[in-house]
């Protein structure tokens, strides 16, 4: 990886790229950390002081953004409403007929798609922008803290808009400085935002465990910590790699006086085909109950026993219903975006077969049986990554919303792996020496 970074900085071309990318992060670090007008900042800052180590039901929010949505930012709603609408717009795809088809043309289509993924993000920006403003002024976005009612101190109806249309305007800037990333830089800017959302938080929260610890001032869990993580980006590293080749040939085909066909390829079916998705899914699923127990009034036993069960994510019960939510979604996902029939079909009408197996419906059955094998393992390896982290560190007595946890690893070393991808392809094509030297 070093050694692809520093040939990409010796081509002038990718060098320019690298630091454009480089430049567009600058810019996205600095708004994380402008306030929106109408929010006290020292009362933000004292209550980010008395709650730094139970950010409570925002937790997961807070870490796509960078730890901008705690602040009240510009940009505090980072990534999250465009990674929303795209999850939203893929489903969709495959209910709805028009979207489908727009799939299915290309680049025009994909074109349009991308623009209703922007015009939904501003939609649930709006949303969410709403949600937020109107958690801070009551007083819920910070759990015991003594100021929380002060955060908004002007509750006018001209402050509550113009606090929402900011934090609007912020996502459409995320939303843009990641398709610039895209059109003029390396890698996919979304998911590089992401990722620098999420590293971020990471030295303080390294530092947090190492002041919480009380073996050798705390320097025992700090390395313990370390070794964790460590040990499990190895075991993302290796999984994500690792897929199942499905061999496929096609046959020679004679067109006038040219032959087609008669070459060997394969199918790849990755170990975990669904990525992250079911961790997101799941864990926001779980999220709904504790936010619907915060917001209600009155001191019933319902909101006692969901305050109780999943508000800690230690909890038997919390762990039980997010492993089982997340094999759920890992099959959920893997059936909406991979359809066998079709890949079938395709392979049909240009001649390929698996060998062994005939084209058409048998070639469909084995297909998502062999999918069906591998996604289980891929589901089982998503919980284990998933609740290992949390279960250690809670252990440890560390934050439960530390960023070393399932979500995280997954989406740093996701991202990290596929735009060094990137930088090798690029350097292969500018440094290829072809066929005869």
């Amino acid at each position: 990886m070093f050694v692809a970074l520093a040939h990409a900085f010796k081509t002038p071309d990718l060098r320019k790229k690298l630091l454009f990318t480089l430049g567009i992060i600058v810019v996205y670090r600095v708004g994380t950390h402008v306030p929106i007008p109408g929010v006290d900042y020292r009362a933000v800052q004292q209550c980010i002081d008395q709650t730094s180590t139970n950010q409570g039901l925002f937790g997961l929010v807070n870490l796509f953004s960078g730890g901008a949505l705690l602040q009240i930012t510009v940009f505090a709603l980072g990534v999250l409403p465009y990674i929303t609408a795209s999850i939203i717009l893929q489903l969709l795809t495959v209910v709805i007929p028009r979207l489908e088809a727009l799939k299915k043309e290309g680049q025009t289509g994909t074109a349009k798609i991308t623009q209703y993924t922007r015009y939904l993000t501003v939609a649930l920006a709006v949303l969410q922008g709403t949600g937020l403003v109107a958690t801070a002024r009551n007083g819920a976005l910070f759990q015991n803290c003594s100021v929380a009612g002060q955060i908004v101190p002007d509750r006018s109806v001209f402050t509550t808009v113009t606090m929402v249309i900011t934090m609007t305007a912020g996502t459409a800037v995320v939303m843009w400085l990641g398709e610039l990333i895209t059109d003029r830089g390396i890698g996919n800017g979304m998911s590089i935002l992401m990722f620098i959302s999420i590293a971020s938080t990471t030295p303080s929260a390294l530092w947090a465990i190492k002041q919480q610890g009380s073996l050798a001032d705390g320097w025992i869990e700090f390395g313990g910590v370390i070794l964790v993580a460590l040990a499990l980006v190895g075991l993302v590293v290796f999984v994500e790699q690792a897929q199942r080749r499905i061999p496929v040939q096609y046959a020679k085909r004679m067109i006038g006086r040219r032959s087609y066909g008669g070459t060997s390829t394969y199918i790849p079916l990755k170990l975990n085909q669904a990525g992250v998705i079911p961790v997101i899914f799941a864990s926001s699923l779980l999220y709904i109950p504790a936010l619907v127990a915060q917001f209600s009034s009155g001191d019933s036993e319902w909101k006692a026993w969901v305050t109780r069960t999943f508000a800690q994510s230690d909890h038997p019960i919390y762990i039980a219903t997010y492993s089982v939510l997340i094999v759920f979604f890992a099959f959920f996902y893997v059936a909406i975006t991979f359809n066998p029939d079709e890949v079938a079909d395709n392979m049909k009408q240009y001649g390929g077969f698996i060998p062994g197996i005939r084209a058409g419906r048998p070639t469909a059955d084995y297909l998502r049986y062999v999918l069906n094998r591998i996604t289980w393992p891929g589901a089982v390896y998503l919980g284990f990554i998933a609740l290992i982290p949390t279960i250690a560190l809670a252990t440890t007595g560390a934050s439960q919303n530390f960023p070393f946890g399932g979500t995280s690893i997954l989406i740093i070393v996701g991202v990290g792996l596929e735009t060094v991808r990137q930088i090798e392809s690029q350097l292969q094509q500018r440094n290829y020496e072809g066929f005869l030297r």
